[in-house]
């Protein structure tokens, strides 16, 4: 069965104050002055990739779809502004009978991105879209910093399985969240039960040391373990002596014995002699499944060692040192009119001017990949204006919400599919976790550059 953010088992709460308070109070500024109404396009992108990263890995838009769905504003939610006095009258009436009714481009999800890519674009009235400035960021922003931080570990890995297990190092919603990008970034399975039954990614466990540490000595606990679970089971062996703790297990569960999970010490060391001492009793079958705060590094000097699995938590659910993408949301362009009901008014390119790196690039925005020779990535073009036809196949952004209807949702294996060709079809330094430049450069073509 495919995972899919279809038919969800689980409703999605009210989204309309998952926002900030100045996006209501511009929203009043703008009805009183007559241009909430105007027809306006903001774009979501960053300036700058992590420091280090070579690419970018957008995750969330299946979450972002959902949250553009639910963004409502009920009587209980109303009731709170009007007591707290945060929107006048006039907005409460217009809040009231809010829906979204615009369009929205992005990337697919699992799609790799660059500085400046424009991985979301959503248009409509300036009231409509302001305020889902808010929520879109902070799902893309902390998903895609996982899928990033997980494509990494699992380009790592290689064809190594990685199992998810960051749960408890970070608030519970996020936990699902987390478990959700990961899975989008490569990872095959989870240890949070949400996440499983939320978006129906496998899920995986056995036992923790505390298991151990219950019964009398290992042996008890392992015999327990196998009669509850079966002989398939993966046994925990480093609560006290690992060399006797495998040979026990092994007497216990006999040589088809699933695996043994080791979660201290030097990896490195402990899995070789854990994978002789295997052999040796005849467990050749035995997988190793190591854990113990890894991250992609760890896992990468873990890639000579007689390793079949990884467990990862910590180091994923805070993206690996880069907890955000570090994605903004700006307007972009405006209609020329603010005249009500004056769609034919053309688009004018809007962007903030400014020092310290703080500057964006105005204008309705397409982006396309350009492909070297041999089909691989070497340059990531924007511009406005006509596409020209060399890259007319090559576009980028989808319709992912058509007059406020969605139109683009997929399976979540869909998305962890793509991301699988997407970093492919990037140029090899791309999986390198030595420090450097983004893989592919950012290109603004402009009509009659040639580009």
């Amino acid at each position: 069965m495919h995972t899919a953010d279809l038919g969800l088992p689980v409703d999605v709460p009210s989204t309309a104050l998952f926002t900030d308070q100045y996006e209501l109070t511009m929203l009043q500024a703008a009805l009183r002055a007559g241009t909430a109404g105007r027809r306006s396009v903001f774009e979501v992108f960053t300036r700058r990739l992590p420091d280090g990263r070579r690419y970018g890995v957008l995750a969330g838009t299946g979450r972002v779809l959902d949250a553009v769905e639910n963004f409502r504003f009920d009587p209980d939610v109303l009731r709170f502004l009007r007591e707290r006095h945060i929107v006048d009258a006039e907005t409460l009436d217009w809040l009231a009978q809010y829906r979204f009714s615009g369009d929205i481009w992005g990337y697919p999800e699992g799609e790799v991105y660059f500085p400046g890519s424009p991985v979301l674009r959503v248009e409509g009235t300036f009231g409509e879209c302001v305020l889902l400035e808010t929520v879109i960021l902070s799902i893309l922003n902390h998903d895609s910093a996982i899928a990033a931080a997980a494509s990494r570990m699992s380009s790592a890995a290689g064809d190594r399985p990685l199992i998810e297990m960051g749960a408890r190092r970070t608030h519970e919603l996020a936990a699902v969240a987390a478990a959700r990008s990961a899975y989008v970034g490569g990872f095959a399975t989870t240890s949070d039960l949400a996440a499983g039954f939320r978006y129906n990614i496998p899920t995986v466990g056995t036992s923790a040391h505390a298991f151990t540490l219950l019964h009398d000595n290992e042996r008890e606990a392992f015999r327990a373990q196998v009669d509850s679970l079966g002989a398939d089971t993966t046994l925990l062996v480093d609560t006290y002596d690992v060399a006797e703790a495998v040979r026990t297990a092994v007497e216990v569960a006999g040589p088809g014995l699933g695996a043994v999970r080791i979660d201290s010490g030097d990896l490195l060391l402990v899995a070789h002699r854990v994978r002789q001492q295997l052999d040796e009793l005849g467990a050749t079958g035995t997988r190793i499944v190591v854990t113990s705060d890894l991250d992609e590094y760890a896992i990468a000097s873990l890639a000579a060692a007689p390793v079949d699995a990884y467990g990862v938590g910590t180091q994923l659910v805070t993206g690996s040192g880069h907890p955000t993408a570090s994605m903004v949301y700006k307007l972009v362009a405006r209609a020329e009119s603010s005249a009500a009901g004056d769609d034919a008014a053309p688009l004018v390119p809007v962007a903030k001017k400014s020092s310290g790196g703080k500057t964006s690039v105005g204008g309705r925005k397409w982006a396309a990949r350009r492909l070297d020779s041999e089909g691989h990535a070497e340059a990531e073009v924007l511009g406005t204006g006509p596409v020209p036809a060399s890259l007319a196949d090559r576009q980028l952004l989808v319709q992912l919400v058509k007059g406020g209807e969605v139109v683009a949702r997929e399976p979540l294996d869909a998305a962890r599919d793509r991301h699988t060709a997407a970093r492919a079809n990037l140029p090899l330094s791309a999986t390198q976790l030595s420090r450097g430049e983004p893989v592919i450069p950012t290109e603004y073509w402009h009509e009659g550059s040639g580009s």
